[in-house]
């Protein structure tokens, strides 16, 4: 199962409204009820004429799961340092992730994938099974974990402390929840989005929104 969950963050709407302020030499503060009527103007203009950089005074480390094969293309993104489990370190049995089986787009899109398809014979756990059979054979012949790891499928969930700032996260966030964008990366992203939602309510209706 993919997971997506929080560990730490710095900053708040407030720092989003007050990285720009500064501009002025002004600041702002909460009033009675929380965020007040005309910061919360300013962070909806900011997000619509696109200025990004106050968004980017803020802070926030996740804890992921998910397949190798997804976590691979997630390292992309810029300015979201990573730091993962590493099988040069660890050698227990790995869970792997069986996903839910979906068909070759039309010949036309060189990437993605079409509906769902039923397999006719189980191919994928035979071949896990025998992955796992290789590495811990290998294991129990004394080879190294950062060699016998080579053997393991692309399927194998991995972990990473990922972080970044707001503005980075919703650069991921968009990309990643994007129609031609891989099914279990929408997953991350939208799971990511919903923690960032909680902690920026104000910033990421007004991202989203423009």
């Amino acid at each position: 199962m993919i997971e997506v969950t929080y560990v730490d963050h710095m900053g708040s709407d407030l720092s989003v409204v007050n990285s720009a302020r500064v501009s002025f030499s002004k600041k702002s503060a909460l009033g009675p009820d929380g965020l007040k009527e005309e910061d919360k103007r300013l962070i909806k203009y900011l997000a619509r004429e696109e200025h990004f950089s106050p968004f980017n005074h803020t802070f926030v480390t996740m804890h992921v799961k998910a397949p190798i094969f997804v976590a691979r293309q997630l390292v992309k993104h810029e300015y979201m340092p990573l730091n993962e489990v590493s099988r040069r370190y660890v050698d227990f049995t790995p869970e792997v992730y069986e996903p839910e089986w979906r068909s070759r787009p039309e010949k036309s899109i060189k990437q993605g994938s079409g509906g769902p398809i039923q397999l006719e014979d189980d191919v994928f756990s035979a071949a896990v099974l025998e992955a796992l059979r290789a590495y811990e054979s290998l294991l129990e012949q004394g080879v190294s974990p950062e060699q016998a790891r080579a053997v393991l499928p692309l399927g194998s969930m991995t972990e990473w402390s990922w972080s970044g700032t707001l503005g980075a996260w919703y650069k991921m966030y968009r990309l990643r929840t994007h129609p031609t964008a891989q099914d279990e990366s929408t997953e991350v992203a939208l799971k990511a989005g919903s923690i960032l939602e909680n902690l920026y309510p104000v910033s990421w209706s007004a991202l989203n929104d423009f």
